[in-house]
């Protein structure tokens, strides 16, 4: 019997819209920087500005970074933005009021991370209950906690060894943190594409009841994502105190709308239909960039909440689009 294949056009035709939705993101990214660049070519289209962009970004990359590995086992982590200023204080205070080391001070911050995700992690997987509820709690009580220990101030005088190292101290004019970034995003991308534990966890992102009958550790797999997410909490705590020289306890709060917006936006690229690492840095510098060119023309600051929850809800909308034209698919 010969098969009919399919005509030379639909192939065409559908290479071209994978092409669209895979490297979209990036086009009009670049559509954004060439429309700002003809309007404002002597202030925006600068080494300068784009060195400020990359460099002041990396707290918000590291925090997208961090949702995206329990999204992609299908849970939520909404405490990761409390996990960031609570870490960021702990910092402050073990440096500032008890004069430990500031090395000392930041592997205490990782793990103050990574013990608020093992938290989460007990409570989701012991009482079976939902993360989105149980994180959205833990986000709330760390600031709590934030607020009692800094009795709700700003504490600054700390190291200044720490805001060498993540912005004082530049490659190619750019601070460090971007590359600090850049690594911790290289390192998930290849632990989702190359590794066996990556492969698990996007079978268990898949369908839990599936993966669990194939043999695969559900709750091991998701109880290491909600680890990694809170230890990256941590990082997040400890480049945002490197970028201030201070920790304040309400500014981690402001990261955890555009990390969400960032993260969703970045799955509808590069690999659509999936978190993944290199579409969320991606969406991260899209969205600064077109709010840092709006700045630039003079336009409020409120642009900056209109932005980030346009793009949530765009890109929630996209990847539900691209998931179902996939399934059409498959």
């Amino acid at each position: 019997m010969t098969q009919i294949s399919a005509p030379p056009a639909a192939g065409q035709k559908k290479q071209w819209v994978e092409w669209g939705e895979r490297y979209g993101l990036v086009i009009a990214w670049l559509v954004v920087i060439v429309f700002f660049s003809i309007l404002r070519p002597t202030t925006f289209f600068s080494w300068a500005n784009f060195s400020t962009i990359f460099g002041s970004q990396a707290v918000l990359v590291v925090l997208t970074l961090g949702l995206i590995v329990p999204l992609t086992a299908g849970d939520y982590d909404l405490s990761i933005a409390g996990n960031l200023t609570l870490s960021a204080m702990v910092i402050a205070v073990l440096n500032v009021y008890f004069g430990w080391p500031i090395a000392a001070a930041a592997l205490a911050a990782v793990a103050t991370g990574i013990v608020i995700g093992a938290v989460n992690a007990a409570i989701v997987l012991y009482f079976r209950i939902n993360s989105l509820i149980v994180t959205l709690g833990m986000g709330t009580f760390l600031h709590g906690i934030t607020l009692w220990i800094s009795n709700s101030n700003t504490i600054s005088g700390i190291d200044f060894a720490i805001t060498n190292a993540v912005i004082v101290t530049r490659l190619f004019g750019i601070p460090l943190a971007f590359y600090y970034a850049l690594v911790i995003a290289a390192i998930i991308w290849y632990v989702f594409t190359f590794t066996a534990a990556g492969q698990r966890l996007l079978f268990v992102g898949r369908g839990r009841e599936v993966a669990r009958l194939s043999g695969i550790r559900v709750d091991q797999v998701r109880a290491a994502t909600f680890l990694v997410s809170g230890g990256l909490g941590g990082v997040a705590g400890v480049l945002a105190v490197g970028s201030l020289g201070a920790a304040d306890p309400n500014s981690g709060l402001t990261y955890l709308l555009p990390a969400f917006a960032a993260a969703f936006l970045g799955a509808t690229s590069i690999t659509p239909g999936r978190f993944n690492p290199v579409g969320s840095v991606i969406a991260v510098y899209f969205l600064v960039t077109g709010i840092t060119g709006l700045s630039i023309l003079g336009i409020s600051t409120f642009v900056q909440d209109l932005f980030y929850g346009g793009a949530l809800v765009i890109a929630v909308c996209l990847s539900q689009l691209v998931r179902g034209r996939q399934e059409q698919q498959s």
